[in-house]
């Protein structure tokens, strides 16, 4: 089992479809899969019954992963005690990237709850989870100025090493 973690736009979606096809494993994107399950998008299901109940909804998704799998996860994912427990039966990767590139591949998004509002906001709740993120990862990737199929490589390297 491999867990993606790291902040919104650090591209955990890109290199879980990536290695899912490398290691022969089934994909899982959290976000997806409870939109599918909820029958909302996560937009709405912010919009409507808030981000506890998306983070409740999150941390059952991942109790649940029986399966080997890589799974995607959400951005918030390393802010509940219990999710960090249930990814301790696999690996856990942080995609780490700079405030810069998560600015540069975000720019224009509107289909993220938490990436409306102030600039500031945003940037405290990036900085605020950037070691929550350090502690929960078993290895850490550097993604800026990668493509994903090198990060794919560096992460394929890693586990074998």
């Amino acid at each position: 089992m491999i867990f993606l973690i790291g902040f919104m736009g650090s591209g955990k979606s890109t290199i879980a479809v990536q290695l899912g096809e490398r290691l022969a494993l089934p994909v899982i994107e959290m976000d997806t899969e409870i939109e599918k399950q909820e029958g909302v998008s996560i937009k709405d299901m912010f919009s409507q019954k808030g981000e506890p109940f998306f983070r409740q909804k999150e941390t059952e998704l991942l109790q649940n992963i029986k399966a080997d799998s890589v799974v995607s996860t959400g951005g918030g994912v390393v802010e509940r005690e219990e999710n960090l427990e249930a990814m301790n039966v696999g690996k856990v990767i942080y995609l780490q990237a700079s405030w810069e590139t998560i600015c540069e591949r975000l720019i224009g998004d509107t289909d993220r709850p938490l990436w409306r509002g102030e600039e500031s906001e945003k940037k405290k709740k990036f900085t605020d989870r950037q070691s929550m993120y350090e502690q929960a990862a078993d290895l850490t990737v550097e993604v800026d100025n990668r493509t994903p199929e090198e990060i794919t490589e560096i992460i394929l390297k890693r586990l074998k090493g």
